[in-house]
């Protein structure tokens, strides 16, 4: 198949650069559109390094209606990445979060309607986080009714979800009809991002998938950043000597994905029709907790640095959320093919060629509790 036009909004970014790197070695022609957000690309806001010279950057925001409507003339492709990312910041930082997610993803839809462009794919990249917490059972097979954690409940530091006799409930795989149930402004505006992209692509016979993506690590994260993933905020405690901050009891557990198996999805996700209108998982489809992933990454870094343990909660966090990837498998023909190990020596490796990452993780936690959004 001939090279196609694609759009890859956020495509300066860890994800996106990634993508990037795929989607022209397969042919295509790729226009990056972003703001090079200094939280993310540092104050100087230039070019990443790692974002490849044969793409055409075009740097604006989304919520700049004109801008976005700039980015997507003569596009065949549209994958939607842009977003602003930080469960925590995003319950204190409620209007930026929302105009960016939810309004920046309704002038991208704007434009594609007003200007009925027709499109071959629209991929928005949707988040577990919209889950809320993931699926459990009861141990004598019952159906909970608890849902998430009361106040009452984390004040006493009981971290696992009970139900109203009490009885602690087991997790299971989180499937795509487990019902909805954000926690956080940042959650919201995700689940806004997927259902509006949908909602408008069945309407306006837009062809639109929404790939539900897990806890994503790997090279070119943003390490400064104490809003991004666990695996890169972890990295840069340990780099600096400190040990990685873990909430609650770290035996919460969630499911960590190499970015090189969401590029897989994000690249399938464009040639299978049986996807259109669809919500996907994409993640490793494996358990593992967050006291285990900082001691896999202080192992894999040679450092004998043992995470501390605050017995904290952050609201909007939630217990165990891992993913059921059947559909990616029946539908894309998705499967994971880098392990947990192996994708974090990868990571190491790429870290240890980097300078030193300032470790802001101590001020974003100073921030919450100074906001009651810690208990």
């Amino acid at each position: 198949m001939a090279g196609r036009n694609v759009l890859v909004t956020g495509g300066a970014g860890f994800v996106g650069t990634h993508l990037v790197d795929a989607l022209l070695e397969r042919g295509d022609r790729v226009r990056v559109f972003d703001n090079l957000d200094s939280q993310v690309h540092g104050p100087d806001q230039q070019r990443p390094r790692w974002l490849s010279e044969e793409a055409e950057l075009m740097i604006g925001d989304m919520r700049d209606a004109d801008a976005v409507a700039r980015a997507v003339r003569g596009m065949d492709i549209i994958y939607h990445l842009a977003a602003a990312v930080g469960v925590g910041q995003s319950m204190y930082r409620i209007a930026p979060y929302t105009a960016t997610n939810t309004l920046g993803t309704a002038h991208l839809l704007q434009v594609l309607v007003d200007r009925e462009i027709e499109l071959e794919r629209l991929v928005v990249a949707s988040s577990m986080s919209i889950y809320g917490e993931g699926r459990y059972i009861r141990s004598d097979g019952g159906a909970p009714m608890v849902l998430q954690r009361s106040a009452d409940q984390l004040r006493r530091r009981e971290w696992e979800l009970r139900d109203a006799d009490g009885v602690v409930l087991q997790p299971r795989h989180t499937d795509e009809a487990k019902p909805l149930d954000p926690t956080s402004i940042y959650a919201l505006t995700k689940a806004d991002q997927e259902r509006m992209t949908l909602q408008i692509g069945d309407a306006y016979g837009i062809p639109s998938v929404a790939l539900r993506f897990f806890n994503i690590y790997g090279p070119r994260q943003a390490l400064s950043n104490p809003y991004t993933g666990v695996a890169a905020i972890f990295s840069a405690r340990l780099l600096n000597g400190n040990a990685p901050l873990i909430f609650e009891d770290g035996e919460q557990s969630r499911d960590f994905v190499s970015v090189h198996d969401i590029v897989q999805a994000l690249l399938l996700s464009v040639d299978r029709e049986e996807v259109v209108g669809q919500a996907l998982n994409v993640g490793s489809g494996r358990s593992i907790t967050v006291r285990e992933v900082g001691e896999t990454l202080a192992r894999v870094l040679g450092v004998e640095i043992e995470p501390e343990v605050t017995g904290r909660y952050r609201v909007g966090d939630i217990r165990h959320c891992y993913a059921d990837i059947s559909r990616a498998r029946d539908l894309l023909g998705y499967e994971p093919r880098v392990s947990l190990e192996n994708g974090m020596t990868e990571l190491v490796a790429w870290l240890q060629e980097q300078e030193r990452p300032e470790d802001g993780i101590q001020h974003h936690a100073a921030e919450l509790a100074a906001r009651g959004l810690t208990v």
